[in-house]
Protein backbone atom coordinates (compact mmCIF):
# COMPACT_ATOMS: atom_id res chain seq x y z
CA UNK A 1 0.00 0.00 0.00
CA UNK A 2 1.39 3.83 -0.89
CA UNK A 3 1.44 7.19 0.78
CA UNK A 4 -1.67 7.87 0.25
CA UNK A 5 -3.17 9.21 3.95
CA UNK A 6 -5.63 5.97 4.21
CA UNK A 7 -2.38 3.72 3.30
CA UNK A 8 -0.99 4.74 6.60
CA UNK A 9 -4.36 4.47 8.32
CA UNK A 10 -4.61 0.34 6.59
CA UNK A 11 -1.40 -0.20 7.59
CA UNK A 12 -2.34 0.86 11.16
CA UNK A 13 -5.16 -1.52 11.20
CA UNK A 14 -7.89 0.74 11.40
CA UNK A 15 -11.08 0.26 9.74
CA UNK A 16 -10.98 2.19 6.39
CA UNK A 17 -13.32 2.06 4.14
CA UNK A 18 -13.56 4.04 0.68
CA UNK A 19 -16.65 5.90 -0.03
CA UNK A 20 -17.87 8.89 -2.44
CA UNK A 21 -18.68 12.16 0.01
CA UNK A 22 -21.43 13.67 -2.04
CA UNK A 23 -21.66 11.95 -5.80
CA UNK A 24 -23.52 14.18 -7.32
CA UNK A 25 -22.10 17.11 -5.77
CA UNK A 26 -18.14 16.04 -6.20
CA UNK A 27 -18.67 14.26 -9.99
CA UNK A 28 -17.22 11.41 -8.72
CA UNK A 29 -18.16 7.42 -8.24
CA UNK A 30 -16.73 4.76 -6.14
CA UNK A 31 -15.36 3.25 -9.38
CA UNK A 32 -13.63 6.35 -9.32
CA UNK A 33 -12.59 6.93 -6.60
CA UNK A 34 -11.06 2.57 -6.49
CA UNK A 35 -8.73 3.32 -10.01
CA UNK A 36 -7.49 6.54 -8.43
CA UNK A 37 -6.29 4.01 -5.14
CA UNK A 38 -5.01 1.86 -7.58
CA UNK A 39 -3.42 4.14 -9.24
CA UNK A 40 -2.06 7.16 -6.52
CA UNK A 41 -1.57 4.64 -3.78
CA UNK A 42 -0.53 1.39 -4.94
CA UNK A 43 -3.49 0.01 -4.23
CA UNK A 44 -4.29 -3.59 -5.41
CA UNK A 45 -7.56 -5.85 -5.88
CA UNK A 46 -7.15 -7.76 -2.62
CA UNK A 47 -7.02 -3.83 -0.95
CA UNK A 48 -9.94 -2.80 -2.21
CA UNK A 49 -11.75 -6.29 -1.03
CA UNK A 50 -10.40 -5.61 2.25
CA UNK A 51 -11.81 -2.35 2.22
CA UNK A 52 -15.05 -3.25 0.89
CA UNK A 53 -15.32 -5.96 3.45
CA UNK A 54 -14.85 -3.22 6.14
CA UNK A 55 -17.45 -1.21 4.86
CA UNK A 56 -20.32 -3.81 4.88
CA UNK A 57 -18.76 -5.06 8.30
CA UNK A 58 -19.89 -1.27 9.04
CA UNK A 59 -23.20 -1.08 7.21
CA UNK A 60 -26.32 -0.59 9.27
CA UNK A 61 -27.90 -3.94 9.08
CA UNK A 62 -28.24 -7.36 11.14
CA UNK A 63 -25.15 -9.15 11.39
CA UNK A 64 -26.50 -12.33 9.56
CA UNK A 65 -27.62 -10.21 6.76
CA UNK A 66 -24.03 -8.60 6.98
CA UNK A 67 -22.02 -11.63 6.88
CA UNK A 68 -24.48 -13.41 4.45
CA UNK A 69 -23.30 -10.45 1.77
CA UNK A 70 -19.65 -10.48 2.53
CA UNK A 71 -19.73 -14.37 2.02
CA UNK A 72 -21.98 -14.35 -0.81
CA UNK A 73 -21.54 -11.49 -2.48
CA UNK A 74 -18.27 -9.90 -1.84
CA UNK A 75 -16.12 -12.36 -1.77
CA UNK A 76 -17.22 -14.46 -5.23
CA UNK A 77 -17.05 -11.09 -6.73
CA UNK A 78 -13.59 -10.47 -5.72
CA UNK A 79 -12.85 -14.16 -6.84
CA UNK A 80 -14.10 -13.59 -9.88
CA UNK A 81 -11.51 -11.09 -10.52
CA UNK A 82 -8.78 -12.82 -9.08
CA UNK A 83 -8.44 -10.94 -5.60
CA UNK A 84 -8.85 -14.21 -3.07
Amino acid sequence: IGLHPISLLARLRFRVTLNTDNRLMSGTSLSREAALLAAEADWTLKDLRWVTINAMKSAFLPFDQRLAIIDEVIKPGYAALGAD
